[in-house]
């Protein structure tokens, strides 16, 4: 037997997983958005990341990598074990065609599993939904986790996405959005300057001046007298 999952998120620059094949292409009808809450990965309870699932849309379609994983059912139970705990705020599995750049009209693979999610606040509880880009941008640039900050994430995910020639516009715009934050927060931090050492010297010297009060001989006061 053999089973193919599509990553489209961390999975394709780290599966963590033993796999035997993995095929660059992409997926169709889906679009990658940050709409997921992550609280165990890159964020926590108190403060959740924001990190990427799949947006129905008939127009668009989604690169990334398809990993095969060939030996027998207990091989196959490992692997999907290990991808459950993982991708645990997904609550969805999909199966998908999957294409590759040579043929994009004829699906390379069919029944290629795919983790997604609920885009239902109230029945899936890490769906955050959509947001804008500012807000997003803020969240993912102080959102940490035990795996690591939310920002590195999305900058991974950007540089994934360039390392196999097919950059996203969103997720570049996003990932440069939260720079600007990331620099704005950098400036607020800068300390003040200190006061030169010659200027307090000299601030020093004149509060010794004696005053006019000081210097001038003391004068008698004046009587008042009647003649």
């Amino acid at each position: 037997m053999v089973m193919w999952v599509f990553g489209y998120g961390s999975l394709v620059w780290n599966p963590g997983f033993h796999y035997d094949e993995k095929v660059l292409g992409f997926i169709k009808g889906y679009k990658r958005v940050f709409d997921l809450a992550c609280i165990d990965h890159r964020g926590t309870p108190e403060h959740p990341a924001r990190t990427c699932t799949l947006e129905k849309d008939e127009e668009a379609i989604c690169w990334g990598a398809a990993f095969c994983v060939r030996g027998g059912p207990e091989k196959e139970r490992l692997a999907m074990e290990y991808l459950e705990r993982r991708e645990c705020e997904y609550d969805l599995k999909t199966c998908v065609d999957f294409y590759k750049e040579d043929d994009p009209l004829k699906p390379s693979v069919t029944g290629v599993i795919v983790f997604t999610s609920t885009p239902d606040k109230v029945s899936n509880k890490y769906y955050l939904g959509p947001a804008p880009l500012e807000d997003m941008a803020r969240q993912i640039a102080t959102a940490n986790g035990p795996c690591g900050n939310n920002r590195d994430y999305l900058f991974m995910l950007e540089k994934a996405m360039h390392d196999i020639g097919h950059e996203e516009d969103y997720v570049i715009e996003l990932a440069n959005e939260v720079r600007k934050v990331l620099a704005e927060s950098s400036m607020k931090k800068v300390t003040p300057v200190k006061e030169p050492r010659a200027s307090r010297v000299v601030n020093k010297a004149k509060s010794n001046v004696p005053t006019a009060h000081q210097i001038l001989p003391h004068q008698p006061e004046a009587v008042a007298t009647t003649i």
